[in-house]
Order: structure tokens, then C-alpha cells, then sequence
């Protein structure tokens, strides 16, 4: 079993380890691979412990993969508990009403029906979210209705589609057309021909959109997305309906033999994955997930080429950067911003902190991808990689150290650049904001404390396992000891006021007679 730590609600401070006395969620990989998770409605859950630093791991748990409010989906099961066949039916049952209200083949036919259909009949239900065929008006008579669709709202339509923007679940914050035409333009100069878009239904779009106007262009794109709306808007062979948090493809095998095919297709030559999750998404899953689809790619792969690895942009803020290259040591932060249209903080053009902590993690090689000058992107001959203009080289370091944007300070004490914010703390002996708390969170075992190792290879953790255990048996056999007399002693108060009740009854018959 391997475990893997993630602290829920604090995104920046992703691979922080919490300070004495806090707590965190960790995912967990189940000893017996083989055996299957519970299903819950969007797809295969995954299992977590919460630990606290000092002590050992508490009670496993399933819990949805793509859902971090309960409020959102309310899987909840024990590892070891075992369900009666009528919850799990009612369970079952509960998944197949959270489905799709129609088929992937239904969307496919409703839609060739519904291109078919002169422009005055096209109609999109913004309540519904649906396009709406003459059969369906009656039904979504009190809704509101955007009328005359055409062909090229059709082709975008994630314009047309409300954003979902539920941040602990689905959060579907949209490229802006910039940051789009920069990654197609580099796409294209970087030789690729397939581009699998996982989570990114813009970039998806615009390729697309690209390629029906361009006769020059000769990009093709897969979409693979949670939000089955755009099932409405793509044949089998673009859109996937899919949960990258569990590699789940809802419409099944057929589903994962377009992606499959469309990986391995010309030996897997010319293709690259670009995916741009949720940022409050776990990125353990999300690691576990890509490498699936590298696996996938790489059965398509001539032995000759077995050395490769299959090209990768991954979207996510600067701050996961260590945790990204701990899953992909191969991987390099590009100085790039990348801004979102719907997001109020993720916008181009903002200085200092303001700006979009958005990048792009890649393992194409950094000297062949050229940012924008226009921009403010600079090439530095030393690092043979395009920067942003405030990054500026450190002689100190050999590298520009810059990771927001912001121009960093060497601190010659912990031998490294830090933020401009920062000042060395000579209690903890490291750089910190001046208003830090020397007493706060430090790296290091959620078990014994130490820094030099984490949780998952402590070597007290068999140990602490079986202490943990025992302390466990004895606080339940307290707690059966309590409910029992508390039982009891309602059971005796109980008889006690019966017993009064009659008495009184009696003397009050007797008074009266």
C-alpha cells in the first residue's frame, strides 16, 4: 500500500506536510489493486484515510473522485464495511438516475437531425442546456430559448454552454482566445498533427474551428471531458465522456477505443495530451490517470521508439510545481501565463501578485518553444528557455529563479532566490513572509515528527499501525461500556418515574373518593 498526501482546502500549500496537531486527507492506493472500487455516479471511487501529524492513519474510506463537497455527491463507504444486497441495489439504482438523461447514440442522432433542420427551427434551451428538436418546444415552452442557431454557434460551443463553475466539483473555467491561439500556434510550429484535449473544451473547439477554415491546417482533436452536455455538439469520434480523476469513460469500451485509436494511430507519432483539471483537484489521481494514457500510448509505440514519452502540457498554477515533477521528474514549468475568460483573478495583462498563476508544465524540451515577445517574454541565452521580463537571471542560482513573475531576491543564508516579500528568519533559519509564525507548518512526518522522511516511509509506521490499533479496540470497548449503561440507566430512570407516576395516581384516587 502506498499513500499518497493531499491537504483538502489548502491548494497553495499543496506538499506541505501540516503542522502538530492538524489533519489531512490522504489518498490511498488499496493493497489488492484487483479487487474493484465502489461505484458511485461518476464512476469508480477512490480511497482516502484522514491522518493527523503525531498519530497513526484512522479508518479507511471511499469517497467519490471528482466531488469534494458531499453536498455534490454523497458516496460515503468504510473499506471494510460490508453492504446487504438491498443497499446495494438502492445504491445501483441511485447511479442509473444520475446518468445522462439520454444516450450517447441518441445525442448523436438528435444532433445530425438537428443540423438538418432550416435555421428558424434551431433552438437551445439555456435552462435545460439542450438543443431542442420541434417534438421538444412544448416541454420548454416557460424556459428561456436562444432561437436561430447557426452552424457556427454549433462549432462553439462552449459560448453557447453555461460555464460550470462550482469550484469543489466541476469547476469549468474556459481559455480566453489568447491563451488558445498561443497554444494552437505553438501546437502547429511544434509539428503536432493530434492533439488529445483532456478537460479543455476550447482549445478542443478552436482546433477544430481552425481546421474547417484552414485547408492548410491538418490538426486533429479528441476531447475528453465530465461535462456530458457536449455529447450534443461532437460525433463518437471527438468527444469522450470522461472523468480524469479515475480514468472512468462513461459510455464504456467503446469510448476507450477512440481514445485508444486515436493515440496509437500512426504508431503514436505526432501526438501530444494537453489537460488543464480542476486546480482543487487532487494531483496524486490526476498523476495515476496520465500515466494510464501514456501506457495506452505507448502499446501503439515500435520498439525502436520504446524510449520516448508521449508530449504532455499540463495546464495547473506554478505553486504545484513540486508536486507535478515528483510524479514527472521530467517535467519543466514554463514561464508562460495562461488567463482564463471567466475567471476574475486569472487575467493577462495584471502585474505583481495580480497576475495569473496559471502555467505550463511540459516535457517538451523549453529551448524549442518560443513565448511571445509582444508579451514581454525574453529569451535568456543562459538558460536557453524564454522567460518573462521581470525574471531575472541569478549568477548566484544559474538560473532565472522567478516562479509568479515577480523579480526574486538571493538570500545568500538559505542559498537560493526567494520572493520579494520575503525576509530570513533567523528563529526558523529560512526566508518567510515577515508576518509568519515561527511556530508554524514545517515539512516533514505526520507519525514521528522528523523532517527527513514523510509519513508514507517512516519507519515507525508498522509500530504505530499496531499501537494505533490496540488504542482503537480500547476506546471502542469503552465506548459499547458507556452505551450499555447509559441504556441501563435509562431503562432504570425509566421504571423510577413509572413507578412515581403510579404512586401519585393513587394518592390522587384516594383524595378524590
Amino acid at each position: 500500500m502506498a499513500a499518497l498526501r493531499h491537504s483538502l482546502g489548502a491548494v497553495e500549500a499543496e506538499g506541505s506536510a501540516s503542522s502538530q496537531g492538524s489533519s489531512a486527507v490522504e489518498m490511498v492506493l488499496p493493497s489488492d489493486p484487483a479487487a474493484p472500487a465502489p461505484l458511485c455516479p461518476h464512476g469508480p471511487t477512490l480511497l482516502f484515510v484522514k491522518v493527523s501529524q503525531g498519530k497513526e492513519e484512522t479508518r479507511r474510506f471511499y469517497a467519490c473522485s471528482a466531488c469534494r463537497d458531499r453536498k455534490d455527491c454523497n458516496f460515503f463507504q468504510w473499506e471494510d464495511e460490508k453492504l446487504s444486497g438491498a443497499r446495494l441495489a438502492a445504491r445501483e439504482a441511485h447511479n442509473r438516475r444520475c446518468q445522462p438523461p439520454l444516450s450517447r447514440m441518441q445525442c448523436v442522432e438528435r444532433y445530425l437531425t438537428f443540423i438538418e433542420l432550416p435555421l428558424s427551427q434551431r433552438k437551445f434551451c439555456q435552462r435545460c442546456q439542450q438543443l431542442l428538436l420541434p417534438d421538444d418546444w412544448g416541454k420548454h415552452r416557460e424556459h428561456p430559448v436562444v432561437g436561430d442557431v447557426s452552424v457556427a454557434q454549433l462549432k462553439r460551443p462552449s459560448q453557447l454552454l453555461s460555464p460550470l463553475e462550482n469550484k469543489k466539483t466541476n469547476a469549468q473555467y474556459l481559455f480566453a482566445d489568447r491563451s488558445c491561439q498561443f497554444l494552437i500556434d505553438l501546437l502547429s510550429t511544434l509539428g503536432f498533427r493530434r492533439v488529445l484535449c483532456v478537460g479543455t473544451p476550447r482549445l478542443h473547439e478552436l482546433i477544430r474551428l481552425k481546421a474547417s477554415d484552414d485547408n492548410k491546417s491538418n490538426i486533429k482533436s479528441l476531447l475528453l471531458d465530465i461535462d456530458f452536455r457536449y455529447s450534443q455538439f461532437y460525433m463518437e469520434d471527438s468527444f469522450c465522456h470522461y472523468n480524469m480523476f479515475n480514468h472512468h469513460f462513461f459510455d464504456g469500451e467503446a469510448a476507450l477505443e477512440v481514445c485508444r485509436t486515436f493515440l496509437q494511430e500512426d504508431q503514436g507519432e505526432g501526438v501530444i495530451m494537453v489537460t488543464d483539471p480542476p486546480f482543487g483537484g487532487l494531483v496524486e489521481p490526476l498523476a495515476i490517470t496520465f500515466k494510464k494514457l501514456i501506457a495506452m500510448w505507448k502499446k501503439g509505440q515500435s520498439q525502436d521508439n520504446n524510449h520516448k514519452e508521449l508530449p504532455i502540457f499540463w495546464i495547473f498554477p506554478y505553486f504545484f510545481e513540486s508536486r507535478i515533477c515528483q510524479f514527472f521528474p521530467s517535467f519543466r514549468m514554463l514561464d508562460y501565463q495562461v488567463d482564463y475568460d471567466n475567471h476574475a483573478l486569472y487575467k493577462h495583462g495584471k502585474t505583481g501578485r495580480k497576475q495569473s498563476p496559471v502555467r505550463i508544465f511540459t516535457n517538451v524540451s523549453p529551448d524549442k518553444i518560443i513565448l511571445p515577445v509582444e508579451e514581454g517574454y525574453r529569451f535568456c541565452p543562459l538558460c536557453q528557455r524564454y522567460v518573462s521580463r521581470e525574471n531575472q537571471h541569478c549568477e548566484h542560482c544559474d538560473s532565472c529563479t522567478s516562479k509568479d513573475g515577480r523579480k526574486w531576491n538571493h538570500c545568500f543564508l538559505c542559498k537560493k532566490c526567494v520572493k520579494p516579500s520575503w525576509i530570513h528568519c533567523s528563529i526558523c533559519n529560512h526566508c518567510a513572509l515577515p508576518d509568519h509564525s515561527c511556530k508554524g507548518p514545517k515539512d516533514g512526518c505526520f507519525i514521528c515528527g522528523e523532517l527527513d522522511h514523510k509519513r508514507s516511509t517512516c519507519p515507525n509506521i508498522s509500530t504505530s499501525k499496531k499501537v494505533n490499533k490496540a488504542v482503537r479496540k480500547q476506546k471502542q470497548r469503552k465506548s459499547n461500556k458507556t452505551k450499555m449503561e447509559t441504556t441501563k440507566g435509562q431503562s432504570m430512570n425509566h421504571t423510577s418515574v413509572t413507578r412515581k407516576k403510579k404512586r401519585s395516581e393513587r394518592a390522587h384516587q384516594y383524595l378524590c373518593s
